[in-house]
């Protein structure tokens, strides 16, 4: 089950965004989404290496081979798929701070610009460093 699990997972489970390839489950109290599509998966896993090897700088990290820590990778997929969202937007989804359908966006992305490599990352990581989560209870501004 593992390998059909969403490479934006966390992302969707935090409600900022959703996709129309994306079916959420849960075992036991653990929660996961899960990607109905195979094309769509590495697509999404594809972006998000792309995303995370363009944003070293930002995150100051030299190796994101090895995953992130959460809020650097929460930082790296709201802020990447926001960005990405801007880029490919009309002017009221352009302000829109939630992504309706990650698939449908990067479907777009690759038609537009011919393939996840090609994307305008460099405008995209502005983005991602300008990207500040939810902030829970007591943490100071």
């Amino acid at each position: 089950m593992d390998n059909a699990r969403c490479p934006f997972e966390k992302a969707i489970l935090s409600v900022q965004c959703d996709c129309e390839m994306a079916t959420r489950f849960s075992i036991a109290e653990q929660m996961g989404v899960e990607c109905r599509s195979d094309i769509a998966r590495n697509n999404c896993a594809t972006l998000l290496v792309y995303l995370r090897e363009r944003a070293r700088f930002v995150l100051k990290v030299t190796d994101t081979s090895a995953g992130l820590p959460f809020g650097k990778e929460m930082k790296v997929m709201l802020g990447g798929l926001i960005g990405l969202q801007r880029q490919m937007a009309t002017e009221e989804r352009a302000a829109a701070a939630r992504v309706q359908n990650i698939h449908a966006l990067v479907q777009q992305a690759q038609a537009a610009y011919g393939s996840l490599d090609a994307l305008p990352y460099q405008e995209i990581v502005r983005t991602i460093a300008a990207y500040h989560g939810k902030r829970r209870g007591n943490a100071r501004p």
